[in-house]
């Protein structure tokens, strides 16, 4: 094997095959291959306790969801703030067959992975439905007809008895070859589940953009009236951006019905929507890798207020409220900076790091 295969020095091409290939050189494929070897490993060696795995699989389901959001405002360029609301459909896809045949059923226990796709289909309807607006609106119109959206799902599983009027409702335990995934397992069980998703869903994205469909979502972000006279369909585009992004939301909300083991509507407010596009503003929006970062950097923001929050109580209990406060605003103020000073997110580090290490030792 030449020595161009492991390093080459510069981003080039110098064939469309060339581009489309998944990693360029042989260090690349290795590097991966590597951080997935530790992905998959790591538990096994430094096993954590339940309430950490359960916010490493909470970071995994937020990665999923986020894919979806960054294809269709990343990519697409549509402004989205109802995304909880496509998140919470594929929860409670799989909450309204626990209702209908009860959450022991053989078919939300044994066929899970089922009832994930299933979920995904479902949120890809809707986000359908939501997408048709797009044929007539942009920009902040759009978006308010997504937050529109948003409200109206908010109501509906308030007042619907069908949805327990947004009480809890409680989902079975799943079964793997080797039985009954019980208590100690569970979350260990459904880190390994997630990461595979997330390794599918990501190389499925990926090669996405590399297909016309992929480019189509490209050329209407950023001129739809030129990419219509190239012969693009441009409101049949949106539409089915907005298809993929429920379908990642809804593939998303399905893994959180299982993780938590019950569907509650808290988990799907205007609040959750905001934080799922801050994760996509702070990872860096039109970027595979923002989708990774941004969810990692918020919930290790807001694990580190919760513990500052419980470092304060121990000394001064009424301060404790005022951490707790203080978390909105810090929430707030990591977004503001990252809009002024870094608005092409976390990915742009990335960025930047790979481009040193390809053209090293040169500067250009």
């Amino acid at each position: 094997m030449s020595a161009n295969s492991w390093l080459a020095t510069g981003n080039f091409y110098t064939t469309y095959k060339q581009e489309q290939k998944t990693f360029f050189t042989s260090l690349d494929r290795s590097v991966f291959t590597f951080f997935l070897i530790i992905l998959f490993a790591w538990p096994l060696f430094f096993p954590l306790t339940n309430k950490y795995m359960l916010v490493i699989d909470n970071v995994l389901i937020a990665v999923v969801a986020v894919m979806g959001l960054n294809l269709v405002t990343g990519f697409a360029g549509l402004i989205s703030i109802g995304h909880a609301a496509f998140v919470g459909i594929g929860a409670y896809t799989v909450a309204s067959f626990c209702r209908t045949m009860g959450d022991t059923h053989i078919i939300i226990t044994h066929f899970w992975p089922l009832m994930i796709i299933i979920s995904g289909l479902v949120g890809a309807g809707f986000g359908a439905i939501v997408g048709l607006p797009a044929l007539r609106l942009k920009h902040l119109y759009l978006a308010i007809a997504t937050l529109s959206f948003q409200m109206i799902f908010q109501w509906v599983i308030n007042f619907m008895s069908f949805f327990n009027q947004g009480q809890t409702i409680s989902v079975g335990r799943v079964f793997w070859f080797t039985g009954k995934i019980g208590r100690k397992d569970h979350y260990f069980f459904w880190y390994y589940i997630l990461l595979v998703v997330v390794i599918l869903l990501g190389f499925g994205f990926r090669n996405l953009l590399k297909t016309r469909y992929g480019r189509c979502l490209i050329a209407v972000r950023d001129n739809d009236r030129a990419a219509d006279a190239m012969g693009i369909n441009p409101g049949l585009t949106k539409v089915y951006a907005f298809a993929l992004a429920g379908f990642f939301a809804g593939v998303a909300g399905a893994l959180h019905a299982y993780v938590y083991r019950g569907v509650g509507f808290e988990s799907f407010t205007l609040h959750e929507s905001i934080g799922y596009l801050a994760m996509a503003i702070v990872g860096g929006l039109g970027t595979l890798n923002g989708s990774f970062w941004g969810p990692v950097a918020i919930r290790f923001l807001d694990l580190q207020m919760e513990h500052l929050s419980e470092a304060v109580g121990q000394y001064m209990p009424s301060g404790m409220n005022l951490t707790t406060a203080m978390k909105p605003f810090t929430f707030g103020l990591v977004i503001v900076l990252f809009l002024m000073y870094e608005p092409r997110g976390i990915a742009n580090w990335w960025r930047i790091t790979k481009s040193y290490t390809k053209l090293w030792p040169f500067r250009y």
